[in-house]
């Protein structure tokens, strides 16, 4: 059963992002030095450097494989018992005609975060990409900033979903 939420991902959309991402890294990557000045310090200058081959493939697992190992779980909560599930007001939202709603939400929740996870990683892998076209290779600041903060906002946003899905109804409020 498909949750009710008309923008909800599908796994075949957070697939299609994911190939893109990890098309992304590569393409752009494609531009960096042999040698990847991989890690930023106080004042911006790099402070630890990486091989070519070695930064895209941590990019890669990042962007890729983390946010595979958030979905795909989900895709299999069905097969283990919903006293294994840990959600605020359990009784409520684990109860049998509720319970394939809350893990169709439960799923897409991850779906979301994967996303969230991946567009922000392919964010700072830009940031490294344009670092590493500066001589001396430096992080610019701001827009590293700026996009953190975003980042943790949307990490705000997605917790506050989550808590207020779960709250207790108000018709079993005591």
């Amino acid at each position: 059963m498909r949750s009710e939420s008309k923008f909800a991902p599908t796994l075949s959309g957070v697939l299609i992002m994911l190939g893109g991402a990890a098309a992304f890294v590569l393409i752009s990557g494609s531009r960096l030095p042999p040698v990847v000045a991989s890690h930023f310090g106080p004042g911006s200058g790099a402070n630890g450097f990486m091989s070519r081959n070695v930064y895209l493939a941590f990019m890669l697992i990042g962007t890729v494989v983390m946010p595979l190992l958030m979905v795909l779980p989900q895709r299999l909560v069905r097969i283990i018992p919903p006293r294994l599930i840990n959600v605020p007001n359990r009784e409520y939202w684990l109860a049998p005609e509720r319970l394939d709603a809350t893990l169709d939400y439960l799923r897409d929740h991850a779906m979301w975060f994967a996303v969230l996870f991946t567009l922000f990683l392919c964010f700072v892998h830009w940031e490294v990409v344009q670092a590493n076209l500066r001589t001396p290779a430096r992080l610019a600041p701001q827009p590293f900033i700026a996009g953190l903060l975003a980042y943790m906002a949307g990490i705000v946003v997605w917790m506050i979903a989550l808590g207020r899905h779960f709250r207790r109804p108000r018709d079993i409020q005591r």
